[in-house]
């Protein structure tokens, strides 16, 4: 039997990434270690949705995060307001944002080669942002980049986080597989989530190959001590495949004893 790529990104997204491994033959097993949890309206939060008007551009960092902005404004706003510009960081947010509210979204040029805060940044029409609002919608903790980047650029910037991440122990089983290293290879596309992971990788999981979505993240890696880096373009399941394919074929590492 192959060796299963593992992932470990939760809910629909982990579904599609799983799906399209599949179709190309692939053996994916989840490590099912982070859900993502909507967090309760408070006050605070109640008056940015009634003032999303007063804000020029609005950010949203992740597809999850998109679909808790596009409940919240359903909830008062029966009609979007005009002249609001969007903006995310990856294509599958901007996909969701306009699945959900029916705007088009500012991306980082693909040019650029990775989904990033960083490649956002660069986008001309973040450059000069004297007297603007903009509204960053994420979940909690994460970078500050973003934020404190714009507000040099002279915006006024709100952030506000709709969901929390909860993380959780691996099943035995599974942590028996990762510290083992009897996999192909393992996609991670979060810092949280791989030093989450971290703790259960021994030498043998270190020295197998593992797939990340930026070189920010393969610094963290390296750092971590994992040797057989793969960097993709982005966190897209085509990026994330394409990244898988430079790896050795199925069942070619005869030293982890899986045959």
């Amino acid at each position: 039997m192959s060796q299963p790529v593992l992932i470990c990104r939760p809910g629909e997204r982990g579904e599609a990434l799983a799906a399209a491994l599949r179709e190309r033959g692939e053996s994916v097993e989840s490590l099912n270690v982070m859900q993502l949890e909507a967090l309760p309206e408070n006050p605070d939060m109640r008056q940015i949705w009634l003032d999303i008007d007063q804000y020029h551009k609005i950010i949203v960092i992740s597809p999850f995060a998109a679909i808790c902005l596009s409940e919240a404004l359903d909830r008062y706003w029966p009609q979007l307001p005009m002249g609001i510009d969007y903006y995310s960081v990856g294509s599958a947010t901007a996909a969701t944002l306009y699945d959900q509210l029916g705007v088009r979204v500012h991306v980082p040029s693909t040019s650029v080669g990775e989904d990033t805060s960083e490649a956002l940044l660069a986008l001309a029409s973040l450059q000069r942002l004297a007297h603007q609002r903009i509204l960053l919608v994420a979940g909690e903790g994460g970078r500050s980049l973003l934020a404190e980047s714009l507000a040099e650029r002279g915006a006024k910037v709100t952030r506000v986080a709709v969901y929390r991440r909860t993380y959780h122990p691996l099943a035995p089983a599974l942590q028996t597989r990762l510290s083992s290293g009897n996999y192909r290879a393992l996609i991670v596309t979060s810092s949280e989530l791989l030093e989450h992971l971290a703790k259960w990788c021994n030498q043998a999981a270190l020295n197998q190959p593992l797939i990340v979505s930026s070189r920010r993240l393969a610094t963290l890696a390296g750092i971590l001590g994992f040797r057989d880096l793969k960097v993709a373009s982005g966190a897209t399941p085509a990026a994330l495949i394409a990244a898988l394919e430079t790896c050795d074929p199925q069942g070619a590492d005869v030293d982890q004893g899986t045959y």
